[in-house]
């Protein structure tokens, strides 16, 4: 089976809850569709997350780029991959180089596991089955009244973990709204919080002992500069509360690289910025190796097959911002993402809504 074209389209899509962080915030979905299609009608496909329309015409230009090298190849993904990082290593196979190619590979996959009649997880080697995940669609920086009744609505959607977004300018703030959600969920749902870079060390050092005195908080997600793995080590030092990082991961490589500076208790990837499906394994292994549990950010879709792939699989993280373009979202069954048992990742797109949804 042969690749015969690669396309690409960028849609915007509306989401439900519009999420504030930190750093910025998100009222729309801005994706990349990725199709790959084969000389036997097959079509391997995956989506790349922009975080801003203004993203996705470079990374658009990469893909297309990059089609045009993988044209009339074999829909093999491991040499997929190795043609393409062998073809940028002088340019650097990191950040939109890096998320380009791990889209290609997602998609190739895909495709290669529908050549086989057989869902994702089975061709990686695993069985289907039910993998947790905590609701991460809301809770952003707000007043702390919607934010209490947003707590509430996440968690009677049927979960039992949720994420709070943290990062204020205030401290206090900070802590006033940890309390108020804490108390509107109780003792018996998960809480993760992440505060998605915006503080220093010494300040996210600060912030940790505060958090520590609160109890109950299951992690603390990237608090400083994603790539500060020395500060990240000393913070980790420094509270009790386990320090979460992975979701800037560039690549295999830099995820040894901030294991072996002893940056975080968990690790979490990102299927985009870890290299797609073939990335994702090689982290697997990383994370086995280090006894350290796993889990996943964004792409619900594909991370499930992944996760369940994982010796050391811990927490999907459950958004539904794809899902305004898909045929058939993610199922869910008592906080559990249920993995398709259709051949490949089982993603199809709605094609009147990309058509609604492009730009």
């Amino acid at each position: 089976m042969k690749i015969t074209r690669i396309r690409c389209r960028a849609v915007s899509a509306p989401m439900k809850r519009p999420l504030a962080t930190s750093v910025a915030k998100l009222t729309t979905s801005a994706l990349l569709l990725i199709d790959v299609e084969t000389d036997e009608g097959i079509v391997g496909r995956s989506y790349l997350f922009g975080m801003g329309r203004h993203n996705l015409r470079p990374m658009a230009t990469l893909v297309d780029a990059m089609a045009e090298m993988v044209k009339g190849d074999e829909v093999a993904p491991l040499e997929i991959e190795r043609k393409l990082r062998a073809r940028y290593a002088l340019l650097g196979v990191h950040n939109v180089v890096l998320i380009a190619l791990a889209g290609i590979d997602m998609a190739a996959w895909d495709a290669f596991a529908q050549s086989l009649g057989q869902p994702l997880v089975r061709v990686l080697g695993a069985a289907p089955r039910p993998i947790p995940a905590y609701n991460s669609k809301g809770l952003g920086i707000m007043e702390v009244k919607p934010l209490v009744q947003e707590a509430s609505e996440l968690v009677d959607e049927g979960f039992r973990a949720i994420k709070l977004r943290m990062g204020r300018p205030d401290a206090r703030a900070d802590m006033e709204a940890l309390r108020a959600v804490k108390k509107a969920i109780g003792p018996d749902i998960t809480l993760m919080v992440d505060f998605n870079q915006a503080l220093t060390v010494a300040e996210a050092t600060r912030r940790g002992h505060l958090i520590d005195d609160e109890g109950g908080v299951y992690w603390i997600e990237e608090p400083i500069r994603a790539d500060d793995f020395a500060g990240a080590a000393r913070l980790r030092r420094e509270i009790e509360t386990p320090i979460q990082l992975g979701e800037n991961f560039m690549g295999p490589e830099q995820m040894a690289q901030a294991l072996a500076a002893g940056a975080c208790d968990y690790a979490m990837p990102d299927a985009q910025r870890i290299g797609g499906v073939t990335g994702w394994m090689r982290a697997a292994a990383l994370a086995q190796g280090a006894g350290m549990e796993m889990s996943s950010h964004l792409f619900p879709e594909v991370s499930c097959h992944l996760l369940a792939a994982t010796p050391t699989c811990h927490w999907l993280e459950y958004v539904d911002w794809a899902n305004p373009i898909l045929k058939e979202p993610c199922e869910l069954k008592d906080g559990h993402v249920i993995i398709p048992s259709a051949p490949g990742v089982g993603m199809q797109w709605d094609e009147s809504a990309v058509e609604k949804y492009c730009i």
